[in-house]
């Protein structure tokens, strides 16, 4: 008799009793009992209401904003500025990414890229305007970086302009890919000033005249995520919209070293996640009067998929260590990035055939899963771009011009 299971099925907690934990390594052992106690508090919200119910957002393409709330609640606005550890953070990305991608995205860009810039770069005005609402995940934030016609040579290529005028700021120019570009309240744009020709960031609330976004449909990956192509038609902004700590794009270098570690960790869940789903699917579905999970070729790809995680947990615990002492550099992050979804995008591969057709299907989350991860393989940097980057760290050498 052949037995099935359905897509929200799976062992229960009892059967999965003294089996592995998904964070192979025990990582989070090592955070302090406040720590370990918050994190398993937001794993378990995480599951209970957010796994299943981004399905249907996802298939869709549409936000989910009933999420956020509850997100907000357990601190995951400001999990960047906190005061929590680096390895918490590295692990509450985790466990966002384990149970979605695009949420995870949208999470971690909103701590690592809006949050952090603000807090770092902005004034204490710009800081008490925009932080409290932001923390509490009431508000959202957009990281206008990527243009159009540049993506990866963006440092050298960056052609929207800022112009001081005796009134304020004149923006012109046009973002892409920007992620809750229709969603938030502020963007943090990155443009080139005519006087000079440096790179700096300002403070633009959404609803200035000339801002307009309009959401990039028909993705495969990141259906959660509203990213957004966005025009800046002459946008004024008083003299104080420009972040006093963002006077040059070494600023901005400093945001995407960090950013492409966070990448990393999101890797790391993903991981977490395809081995979470193959498990429970493979013990739960019966093929030839036995369960999946008995066969040798299911043992293989449920093998294969942990040796994969366990090289990525244990980069970015490295990751981790390096950032804790001062000393990451951008090679490292890079490799980082490049590395760990490399690795998840080979195990989402192999869960997907190991599923069959119900590895094709949304429901099942493997499908969901293994779209989002050909996403994050390309944003933050490109597979090729931070290869490159870890060659010039390597040789000393550009292959860049």
């Amino acid at each position: 008799m052949t037995h099935t299971v359905s897509p929200a099925g799976g062992p229960d907690a009892a059967h999965l009793d003294g089996l592995p934990h998904v964070d192979l390594f025990d990582l989070r052992s090592r955070l302090d009992a406040a720590e370990r106690t918050r994190l398993e508090t937001i794993e378990t919200h995480l599951e209970e209401h957010v796994r299943r119910q981004t399905i249907e957002p996802w298939n869709r393409e549409e936000f989910a904003p009933e999420l956020l709330p509850g997100l907000g609640a357990l601190g995951l606005g400001e999990v960047f500025t906190d005061g929590s550890s680096l390895l918490f953070q590295g692990l509450a990305h985790a466990a966002l990414a384990r149970c979605d991608l695009s949420i995870s995205a949208l999470i971690g860009i909103h701590n690592e890229l809006n949050v952090g810039t603000i807090e770092h770069l902005g004034s204490e005005a710009q800081r008490e305007r925009w932080l409290p609402r932001m923390k509490r995940l009431e508000s959202l934030g957009a990281f206008c970086l990527t243009e159009p016609e540049h993506g990866s040579d963006i440092a050298g290529g960056l052609e929207t302009s800022a112009t001081l005028e005796d009134d304020g700021w004149v923006i012109r120019g046009t973002k892409r890919w920007i992620g809750a570009g229709t969603l938030a309240d502020v963007a943090l744009v990155w443009a080139r000033d005519t006087a000079d020709d440096e790179i700096r960031c300002f403070l633009v609330p959404t609803d200035t005249p000339g801002y307009r976004a309009t959401k990039i449909g028909n993705k495969i990956g990141l259906r959660i995520m509203q990213n957004a192509d966005i025009v800046f038609d002459d946008v004024r902004v008083p003299q104080d919209a420009l972040l006093p700590g963002a006077q040059s794009f070494g600023a901005a270098n400093d945001l995407l070293r960090a950013s492409r570690a966070w990448v990393g960790w999101q890797a790391v869940g993903a991981q977490q996640g395809l081995l979470e789903i193959l498990r429970r699917y493979t013990l739960s579905r019966h093929q030839f009067g036995r369960p999946l999970a008995k066969l040798q070729l299911i043992q293989q790809a449920l093998s294969h998929i942990a040796g994969n995680l366990a090289a990525s947990i244990g980069m970015m615990s490295e990751v981790t260590r390096l950032q804790e002492e001062g000393r990451l550099e951008m090679m490292h992050a890079a490799m980082a990035k490049a590395t760990t979804t490399r690795l998840g995008r080979e195990s989402a591969a192999m869960g997907r055939d190991a599923m069959g057709g119900n590895g094709i299907v949304s429901d099942f989350e493997m499908a969901k899963m293994m779209n989002d991860l050909e996403a994050i393989y390309t944003y933050e940097g490109t597979y090729g771009i931070n290869s490159l980057i870890v060659g010039r760290g390597l040789t000393g050498l550009s292959a860049f011009v």
